[in-house]
């Protein structure tokens, strides 16, 4: 059984202002579930019990070992007691990583995710990279994809733990440089560009990235997660696009045999402090299962400047919404038919709305 820490932290409360915002329903699969469908890809496409024993037979070695170079534990935080037969929900925060040579890293994608092992549901609650807040241990309020640069995943956890109210339970990062190699040798990916995009600030790498292609290669995916001249949320948006499409890419191709290869592309572009036992024994589960099923919401807020540096401030409703999502999904008591759905804080502002 799955031992979640219970260490809430009850840190200052963030500044927020009310925003009329929108809705959106992530139709992608992230960070966490990327490595598990690489995993397990061949079983996913059919889901049939026998491709899951010729995994067993043929590639769980060769992966488990790969996974050994992405374990990377929290430093002063034990290995957590697992169990695959009947798992409860768990949470983890997915980080995609953009450094660039020897430039700090900063988390451009922060997800923070539900995973309900028992009914094949996943919950996805993105945090936009601009969102202003406390940094848990450096004091001070910044934007919170700096936390990675100051102190890691550690550093990361702490201060979305103290943003959302709610612990986390595992994280998982990923160095999008990392992915570009393994677009390549899928041989591209399919990306819903109806328009020439086009990097032009003199500020920020120039790049164009034309429309209407079939299949785009490694460095124009990389281009299209880097695209920056509209807005954090259309970015945080790209970069599920992105990771959906590979995922969907993997899928289309089949090739199971590839996953120790395209695993080893990563090496040390992902790291995670899930352990490999334990991610390729949850693949199986989630692959045998139904197909899993996705729902997502993003926490949307205002831009504004503070000492001429742009941050945004997170809608106080978005807040507090995803904050009883995650209470609704964490508990192993809540049925299937009881889940809230992203959609349901625009029907109860309707009916707030009313009259009486």
């Amino acid at each position: 059984m799955l031992e979640r820490r219970n260490r809430v932290k009850n840190g200052s409360k963030n500044k927020v202002t009310n925003k009329v915002t929108k809705r959106s329903r992530l139709k992608g699969l992230f960070i966490t579930l990327l490595v598990l469908l690489l995993i397990g890809a061949g079983a996913y496409t059919f889901r049939k019990p026998l491709a899951v024993m010729a995994f067993d037979l043929f590639l769980s070695g060769h992966v488990e070992e790969k996974l050994e170079k992405s374990y990377s534990p929290i430093d002063g935080e034990l290995p957590k007691p697992v169990s695959v037969k009947r798992p409860e929900p768990f949470t983890a925060l997915l980080l995609g990583i953009d450094q660039r040579g020897n430039e700090p890293a900063r988390s451009d994608t922060l997800i923070y995710a539900i995973v309900r092992p028992e009914d094949s549901k996943v919950l996805l609650i993105s945090v936009p990279r601009d969102t202003y807040t406390e940094i848990v241990g450096r004091g001070r309020e910044d934007k919170i994809n700096h936390a990675y640069a100051y102190g890691g995943a550690k550093m990361s956890k702490d201060s979305v733990e103290n943003f959302l109210g709610h612990p986390v339970d595992y994280y998982a990062a990923i160095n999008f440089e990392g992915l570009r190699n393994v677009v390549d040798e899928l041989g591209g990916i399919e990306l819903p560009i109806d328009k020439d995009i086009v990097n032009k600030h003199k500020d920020h790498e120039k790049f164009t990235i034309k429309a209407g292609k079939p299949l785009y290669d490694g460095q124009e995916a990389l281009n299209f997660v880097r695209y920056r001249e509209d807005s954090d949320f259309n970015r945080t948006k790209r970069h599920q696009v992105f990771l959906n499409a590979m995922i969907q890419r993997m899928l289309k191709l089949d090739q199971i045999g590839k996953i120790p290869e395209l695993m080893d592309m990563l090496g040390d572009n992902f790291k995670t402090d899930m352990t490999p036992s334990f991610i390729i024994d949850l693949s199986k589960r989630l692959l045998t299962n139904q197909a899993p099923q996705i729902s997502g919401f993003t926490i949307m807020g205002e831009g504004v400047r503070k000492n001429g540096i742009y941050y945004i401030e997170a809608n106080e409703e978005d807040v507090a919404f995803a904050a009883q999502l995650i209470e609704n999904w964490i508990d192993p008591d809540t049925k299937t038919e009881e889940l809230l759905s992203p959609e349901a804080q625009a029907d109860q502002e309707a009916h707030s709305g009313e009259q009486p």
